[in-house]
């Protein structure tokens, strides 16, 4: 599994941005995906994720009423809708696809990350 996003920038406190993620090679193995993101001297915390079966979705606290996940299986593409955007989002977003392999070992899939920068 391979992923490649995009969409990141900088933005004013207040603004939106709209982040996505393409996923190509075995996406069929995908059980769920989900968004993280890092600051320096950090570590990588989940922002949210969703399932690529039912679609159920999970945010972290700080960022629920402000993003939305979402998925596009025809496309193979995930996205972040994040409005009124804080400068403490300030990160770089990194895509994750898990596959369960076995129903037992969990396989992490990253892709290399968009910068998000959010001035106040």
């Amino acid at each position: 599994v391979q992923l490649a996003e995009s969409g990141g920038g900088l933005v004013q406190a207040g603004g939106s941005l709209r982040l996505s993620c393409e996923a190509s090679g075995r996406t069929y193995r995908i059980n769920a995906m989900g968004w993280y993101r890092q600051v320096p001297g950090k570590q990588r915390e989940l922002v949210a994720s969703i399932t690529t079966g039912g679609g159920t979705t999970n945010y972290a606290d700080p960022v629920k009423g402000r993003f939305t996940i979402s998925r596009d299986n025809a496309k193979n593409t995930m996205y972040l809708q994040m409005n009124s955007l804080k400068p403490e989002d300030t990160a770089v977003y990194y895509c994750d696809a898990v596959v369960v392999v076995g129903g037992l070992v969990r396989n992490d899939y990253w892709g290399q990350g968009t910068q998000v920068t959010v001035s106040s």
